[in-house]
């Protein structure tokens, strides 16, 4: 018997600071590529050994470079000197989230110890002297991702505006400490995005300022949790290709299910929710899809069970809540986004209690809005943000 399946996320209807150096910085697509399929016939046992898939290597570069670009990315400590390595390469790279990049933008990076013990990378993007903050905009990235490579560019253009940008990897995401790509419970995840941003909101800089949070693929998924368990902490809530309910219809069979869940439970941590590689669908341009393989600390194995267990339970949690969102809400999607669909969106902008909400929907836009589409398209979604920010922070 066939138990093939397939799904993706559409529907149809107090602390001590450890600064670093400041880097420019770097950027990959945000990969909610979760697809997933069960066979009953595996090819051998050794399937369920968890070890990562073996990188292809990167065109243009040194063979130093590609042997350090081919560690084990498991821990930390590794993430991190893999980042330090291609530093200069990326911002070398022909994107123009890179090369046309407001200067004068002061940025700090540093790792704080949160209250489970686990040291999270931060960074902040703050206009030049002399320009007023007119709020904080606080980002939650997407599944497999991390906060230096493309947001760099996205975070120098909104802080260029007159907002204070503010970032965190996840634990197990970016420079965050814990295992690559592994999240036990999404609420803990939640709860240290939480954690943080509260923190952020007493900095000197934007302390009594407004304060936004911006999500984008899953963590869009996150921003929503952050929204609906402290309802009243935003003033606005923006919402990039979110990932935030999955259609009954293609989900696994609750046998499957079952069993996946059973095994999340015995080897959470083993890479067995076998994943397409989804870049061609996220990124609508190929030359920009191309410098995705430079995000070389993503992660882009094969989600590990847990983690895809806990992304189908928060969305179904979501789901179930969207009716309570009720802060000021932008949502923005590609028209023609095969990761998560546009339907999703409309769902949740004709549910939300919001009483301030906008829509809107890039014709022919895929995944990457924000980064992989035409240059003039990724400015134009750029400046619907900063256009929608600016029009609530004058209220």
């Amino acid at each position: 018997m066939d138990l093939s399946s397939t799904f993706r996320f559409r529907s149809q209807s107090l602390t001590t600071q450890i600064p670093i150096s400041p880097i420019k910085s770097p950027f990959k697509h945000h990969q909610l590529h979760f697809s997933t399929k069960f066979n009953t016939k595996p090819k051998s046992t050794t399937s369920l050994i968890v070890s990562a898939k073996k990188k292809a290597p990167i065109e243009g570069v040194s063979d130093e470079l590609n042997a350090i670009a081919s560690y084990n990315l498991d821990f930390a400590y590794t993430r991190r000197r893999v980042r330090d390595a291609f530093a200069e390469v990326q911002l070398q790279l022909d994107h123009c989230l890179f090369k046309t990049a407001p200067d004068g933008i002061r940025t700090e990076e540093w790792y704080e110890r949160n209250s489970r013990g686990l040291e999270i990378f931060c960074k902040s993007w703050i206009p030049e002297s002399g320009v007023p903050i007119k709020a904080s905009v606080c980002f939650c990235h997407g599944y497999g991702d991390t906060c230096t490579f493309f947001f760099e560019g996205i975070a120098r253009r909104i802080a260029a505006s007159g907002y204070g940008v503010y970032a965190m990897d996840y634990p197990g995401f970016g420079l965050s400490e814990g295992l690559h790509g592994y999240i036990p419970n999404f609420d803990d995840l939640v709860d240290d995005v939480i954690e943080h941003y509260t923190r952020v909101k007493f900095r000197p800089e934007v302390r009594g300022l407004p304060h936004f949070i911006l999500g984008q693929s899953m963590g869009g998924a996150v921003t929503l949790k952050a929204h609906l368990k402290e309802r009243n902490n935003w003033d606005g809530v923006m919402l990039v290709a979110p990932m935030c309910k999955i259609a009954d219809e293609v989900l696994p069979p609750d046998a499957v299910m079952k069993g996946l869940a059973l095994l999340s439970k015995v080897i959470p941590k083993a890479k067995l929710f076998p994943n397409q590689d989804l870049a061609e669908l996220a990124f609508r341009e190929p030359s920009k899809r191309k410098l995705a393989v430079y995000n070389v600390i993503c992660y882009d194995d094969q989600p590990r069970l847990k983690t895809g267990m806990e992304l189908i339970r928060a969305t179904k949690e979501i789901e179930s809540q969207v009716q309570e969102v009720c802060a000021p809400l932008l949502i923005m999607h590609g028209a023609e986004d095969k990761v998560t669909d546009p339907l999703v969106s409309q769902f949740l902008y004709e549910k939300a209690s919001s009483n301030d909400k906008t829509l809107k929907i890039y014709e022919g836009g895929y995944h990457c809005i924000l980064e992989g589409e035409t240059d003039d398209r990724i400015f134009a979604v750029h400046d619907d943000i900063i256009s929608w920010l600016d029009a609530r922070v004058k209220k």
